[in-house]
This record gives structure tokens, C-alpha cells and sequence, in this order.
């Protein structure tokens, strides 16, 4: 699945800002921070671990799970390219104004 695709879900965005807060955790303690079934949890993360935004290890009986900050990485890079295209914008549009400016005092 697609990073955004896997970030269009509110539940699946609120497990990513809680893995950003806490660390590494396991499948249990973030269950147990959401209003939803176990199960629903679980298929979050699948999604997650196959957008390759979590990475999961297991231990024993646990699966702990923790950001993958290359994915993270791919995010702010597009994030920038946009940020940057729409600066080039926004300075194309100061330059037309500062001309329409000095055409009217003309």
C-alpha cells in the first residue's frame, strides 16, 4: 500500500503521532490507547507495516512496533518539494503584482 493511502485513515495517522510520542510499543499498548477492537488495531498496523511506515519486531509473545524513519524521511522530502513549488508560485505572483503596481502609478 501507498504511504498516503496508509496516512488517509484518522486511526492509522493517531497510531503513527502516538509511536512519535511514546517510542517503541507493543501491539497491546497502543490497543489500549484507542476506542476501537484489538482486532481493528491490528489491521491498522498490518497496513502500516506494509506501507513500511512502522517496523515490527517480535519478542517472545510481544510485537513491538516503532516508526520507520526512512518512511518518515519520503514524507518531508515530498512535503518540502511541495513547499518549494508553491514558494516559486508565490514569488511569480509578488512580481506580477509589483508590476501591475507600477503600470497603474505610471
Amino acid at each position: 500500500m501507498d504511504i498516503f493511502q496508509a496516512l488517509g485513515d484518522k486511526s492509522r495517522r493517531n497510531i503513527i503521532e502516538l509511536l512519535s510520542k511514546k517510542g517503541t510499543l507493543t501491539s497491546t499498548d497502543i490497543s489500549n490507547q484507542f476506542h476501537i477492537s484489538a482486532p481493528a488495531i491490528s489491521q491498522h498496523l498490518k497496513v502500516l507495516r506494509e506501507a513500511n511506515l512502522v517496523k515490527m519486531e517480535k519478542r517472545a509473545q510481544q510485537r513491538l512496533y516503532k516508526i520507520n524513519p526512512d518512511a518518515m524521511e519520503e514524507i518531508q522530502k515530498w512535503i518540502k518539494k511541495l513547499a518549494q513549488m508553491w514558494d516559486e508560485r508565490f514569488l511569480a505572483l509578488d512580481k506580477i503584482l509589483e508590476q501591475q503596481k507600477k503600470t497603474r502609478r505610471l
